[in-house]
Order: C-alpha cells, then sequence, then structure tokens
C-alpha cells in the first residue's frame, strides 16, 4: 500500500481536484512511540487501489519540525501495511537552476539536525545498522521521474537535501556551508530522522520537494527567506507536486506498483540486525517483527 505524508500546506489528500479518491475511514493508532501527528487518512484511489494519508504537521499544522514524533508517523504507517511512501515537502534551493516554484527529487540526504531528534528505532538491545548509502527508493523516483515525463512538467532530480533543525531560517554562515562543504541543492527541516526510519522499516521511500525560495545565499536581500515570502510563492508550486502525484497514482493503478530489481528497499533489514534474536526482549521481538513485513 502507498502513503502520502504531506507535509506544509499539504493537510487533506482527498480535496484534491482530479484526484479521483475517496475517503474511507480515519484510523486512530497509539504505538509503543506515542501518537502520531494526525490520524491516519485512508482512502481508495479509481474506487480499488487502498492510499492511506497522514499530515507531518498535524491536522492545522500542530508541530514543528522538531515536534514531529516521526517515529510514530513512521510505525503506524507500517502497522497499517504500507510499502511505500511519497513525502511532499517545502524546501530551499542553494542552486540557481533549482528556481522558486520548481520541483525536485532528493536522492541523498546530509544531516545537519543537532537536536534530540529520536532517529533510530533500534536501541535498547536491538542492535542493527542499515545501510542509508542510497537513501530513497529508485523505484518510486523512477515512477514519479515518467509521470512528471507524461505531463510535460520539469522535475529535477538527483538532488541532495540537507536537513536542518528549525524551527528557525538559517544564517547566510549555515546555508554558504551546506552549498559549498556538503554539496547539498537543497535545505529542509523535516526529511531527516522520516526517510531513515522509513528505511528501517524496509519502507520505499522519495519526496516531491517544492522550491519555494533560495534560501539566503545571494547578495541581494530581497531573495533571502522568509516566511511571507515562503507562502506568497507556496500555493501554485503545491498544486503542480498535487497534479504530479495524481498523475503518478494513476500511472500506478494501471501499471501496478511492484519495485524494481534494483530496488533494495523492502530488504533492507537482511543483513543488518547484530542482536541475537533469542535474546530479546518480547517488545523488541516485536518490534523486529513489524520491521520485517
Amino acid at each position: 500500500m502507498l502513503a502520502i505524508i504531506g507535509g506544509s500546506g499539504v493537510y487533506d489528500l482527498f480535496q484534491i481536484n482530479g484526484a479521483e479518491i475517496t475517503k474511507t475511514e480515519e484510523r486512530i493508532i497509539e504505538t509503543p512511540y506515542g501518537m502520531p501527528s494526525a490520524p491516519i487518512v485512508m482512502g481508495r484511489y479509481g474506487g480499488d487501489m487502498p492510499v492511506a494519508f497522514l499530515a507531518r504537521h498535524g491536522k492545522n499544522h500542530d508541530f514543528l519540525p522538531h515536534e514531529v514524533n516521526y517515529r510514530a508517523n513512521i510505525w503506524a504507517l507500517k502497522e497499517l501495511g504500507v510499502t511505500q511512501v511519497i513525502g511532499i515537502s517545502a524546501v530551499g534551493s542553494l542552486r540557481h537552476d533549482l528556481a522558486p516554484g520548481d520541483l525536485c527529487l532528493a536522492d541523498q540526504y546530509f544531516d545537519f539536525v543537532k537536536g534530540a531528534r529520536e532517529k533510530s528505532f533500534f536501541g535498547g538491545g536491538l542492535v542493527a545498522h542499515v545501510s542509508t548509502a542510497e537513501p530513497t527508493c529508485p523505484s518510486l523516483s523512477k515512477g514519479l521521474s515518467e509521470a512528471a515525463g507524461g505531463l510535460d512538467m520539469p522535475l529535477h532530480t538527483g538532488a541532495t537535501y540537507g536537513c536542518v533543525d528549525g524551527p528557525r531560517l538559517g544564517t547566510r554562515a549555515e546555508s554558504f556551508f551546506l552549498q559549498n562543504a556538503a554539496g547539498c541543492d537543497l535545505v529542509g527541516m523535516t526529511n531527516v530522522p522520516e526517510a531513515f526510519l522509513a528505511r528501517e522499516a524496509q519502507i520505499c521511500y522519495c519526496t516531491i520537494c517544492v522550491v519555494t525560495d533560495y534560501d539566503c545565499w545571494l547578495d541581494d536581500p530581497a531573495q533571502h527567506v522568509s516566511v511571507e515570502q515562503v507562502i506568497s510563492r507556496y500555493g501554485a508550486s503545491l498544486e503542480k507536486a498535487k497534479g504530479l502525484l495524481v498523475k503518478y497514482l494513476s500511472e500506478r493503478q494501471v501499471h501496478g506498483a511492484s519495485a524494481s530489481p534494483e530496488c533494495g528497499c523492502r530488504r533492507s533489514l537482511d543483513s543488518a540486525i547484530l542482536s541475537r534474536e533469542e535474546n530479546l526482549s518480547d517488545d523488541k521481538k516485536a518490534l523486529l517483527d513489524l520491521l520485517r513485513k
């Protein structure tokens, strides 16, 4: 099953024009890590294809990036049988050619989060180290790229997303560091640890990044990111992202959702577990059983 995690401005998947998504129920799921950001809304696309939706920041944008319960979000989706996640996220650009209004797919992440976000399901006796050399799903990226081609919609690919703590907007020094020292193309606040938790849960993951600004590395102060600037530019770009998502859903319905041979997301735990399972506590055995599904 596919799930959509909606970022800023995307709080209800079932009001997208032309989406043909019928809402069936809301699921309130309590997890070992607390409650997810919002009830998970279940629906069907085209009458028969199941799809789930979760508002990352809550139904009314209640949570700042560092307040999002990422572990509960991914655990709840996994519990419901989700195997693929597409996120939608607002980002700043660190490159001239990634202009405000453009859509991008991130395929790499640079973790610049310094705060105390819980970044892993492992620990407490369950020892594992998953590979995140290629942290996003090539099958999902390929499907979204093909959907964009079918719409004649420009879509940048191969971008590196630098994730920062927030909630403040960055300094110029930080912008230059991410751009030059870390080689990042985009900057955002939410995809870490979301992407890495999805990998631990053996869930295919990809994000449609909506460029809203040039962060603050340009010399012109008028181009430096502000909340007013983001909001004023975001609406039209978000509609493009929704249109891409609808096209992807229609293609997925026709061609199916099987992973391509190069996708190893659903086997990420095959050689990652170091703990002897007979030594695990019952709750850690239950967690491992869930992650392996």
